[in-house]
C-alpha cells in the first residue's frame, strides 16, 4: 500500500493510526500542502484525487489496484479487507455510536478548520492570524465539548471511546485534539476526551502515527 499524505493533516493522521492498529505495512508518500503553493494541486496528484485533498491510499494488492480517498472511507475499507482487529463493533447500534463520534470530528469539526478554509479566511476575507485562530478555537472547543458530553453519559465508553480497544472513533478524535492543541484550545471541561487521548497516545500505533514522527515533519 502507498499512503499519500501530509504529516500535519489530521485526515492523514487518522489513516496512519488505522494502518498501524491493523499492523499493515505501507509506504509513506509525502504531499507537502504548503511548499510551492501546495503539492496537492499538481497535475500528478490530481490524477489520484481530483479534489486535491489528502490522504489518498493506493492498494496494489487488490484484484484491481484501488485508489481510495476520504479518510473515513479508507479506514472502513481497511476494516473490511483486514478485519482483525476490528475498528467497528458488531452490533448495528454500537457501530452507529462509534461512527457518530467519528463523523462529529470528520464532518462537523474538521471541515471548519481545514487548511483550505483557513487560507480562504486569510487570503480572501483578510482575517488576521489572531482572528483565524479564534475561529479555529471556537469550532474545536464547541465540537469537542459536544463529544465530551456524549462520552460522559454513555456506559459503553471505557478506556477508549467504545470499550477497552481503539475504534474508528479514537482514530478520528486523537488527531483533532492534536490540531486543537496547536491553537491553545481549552480542554479544562473535557476530562473524558483528555483521558482517552492519554490512553491512545500510550499505544505504539498512535505514537508512531503522530505528526512529529513522520518523515516529512518540519
Amino acid at each position: 500500500m502507498k499512503l499519500y499524505g501530509y504529516f500535519r493533516s489530521s485526515a492523514s493522521y487518522r489513516v496512519r493510526i488505522a494502518l498501524n492498529l491493523k499492523g499493515l505495512a505501507y509506504e509513506k508518500v509525502p504531499v507537502d500542502l504548503v511548499k510551492n503553493g501546495g503539492e496537492q494541486f499538481s497535475d500528478e496528484y490530481r490524477k489520484l484525487n481530483p479534489d486535491a485533498l489528502v490522504p489518498a491510499l493506493i492498494d496494489v494488492a487488490a484484484d484491481e489496484p484501488a485508489v481510495l480517498v476520504q479518510s473515513l472511507a479508507i479506514i472502513e475499507y481497511l476494516d473490511e479487507t483486514h478485519p482483525k482487529p476490528p475498528l467497528l463493533p458488531p452490533d448495528p447500534v454500537d457501530r452507529a455510536f462509534v461512527r457518530g463520534i467519528a463523523m462529529s470530528v470528520a464532518c462537523d469539526i474538521h471541515p471548519l478548520n481545514n487548511l483550505r478554509v483557513l487560507r480562504y479566511l486569510s487570503r480572501q476575507l483578510r482575517i488576521d492570524e489572531d482572528g483565524r485562530n479564534a475561529w479555529y478555537r471556537h469550532w474545536c472547543e464547541q465540537g469537542l465539548g459536544a463529544i465530551e458530553a456524549m462520552l460522559a453519559k454513555d456506559k459503553r465508553v471505557g478506556r477508549f471511546c467504545f470499550g477497552d480497544a481503539p475504534t474508528l472513533a479514537d482514530c478520528c478524535l486523537i488527531p483533532q485534539i492534536a490540531n486543537a492543541r496547536r491553537v491553545d484550545c481549552d480542554f479544562s471541561a473535557m476530562p473524558n476526551v483528555m483521558r482517552i487521548n492519554d490512553a491512545c497516545l500510550a499505544l505504539d500505533a498512535f505514537a508512531m502515527a503522530a505528526p512529529a514522527n513522520q518523515p516529512d515533519a518540519v
